[in-house]
Order: C-alpha cells, then structure tokens, then sequence
C-alpha cells in the first residue's frame, strides 16, 4: 500500500498513480496467459541485466544516518542512495547550505 498523503515527494501525477493503486482489487484481475508471462519476465530480465553495481566508501556515521533517513521513507538504504543520486542527476534535486 502507498501512503500518497504521507510522502511529500510525489507530484500530483504520482499521488494519484498511488491512489488508483491503492483502490485496485489485485484479486479480480484475471490472470496473464503464458506468453504475456514470458514477456513480462524477459522484461524484467532484461531490465535487472542493465543495472549496473557500485561499491563505495562511506564513513560508518554518515551510512548510519542514511539508514535512519531510508526507514524515515520506507526504502532499503541502497535504494534511497540510488533515488538521491537519480534525482540529484535529473535535476529534480538541489544543494541546499546548511546553516
């Protein structure tokens, strides 16, 4: 379930995606035959194989507080580094001074 009112970070478009899932019965739709199956798993396939792994350095202080911050949203703290990093790099995310 997604929790539209309680992140801040969705624009409107997002909130209402999260709403219309929110509201959908997953029970009443019927299920995919073989061959849309095999699609969406070679999709999926194909779209794991492009990502590419990192690894990083980071001081144990600085990780810790990523991890507070990733729960805070409700992601894994990998995930919540990948969505800083994707965000900073499309602009949707900013440097701010802290004072």
């Amino acid at each position: 379930m997604i929790n539209s009112n309680k992140n801040k970070y969705l624009d409107e478009e997002e909130r209402n995606l999260a709403k219309a899932l929110n509201n959908l019965d997953v029970t009443k739709l019927p299920t995919p035959d073989k061959k849309t199956q095999k699609m969406f798993k070679n999709a999926a396939t194909k779209f794991v194989k492009q990502e590419a792994k990192m690894n990083i350095r980071i001081n144990p202080l600085e990780l810790e507080k990523i991890k507070k911050h990733a729960a805070i949203e409700g992601l894994k703290y990998q995930t919540f580094v990948k969505s800083i990093l994707h965000k900073y790099l499309t602009g949707q995310l900013t440097e701010r001074k802290i004072s």
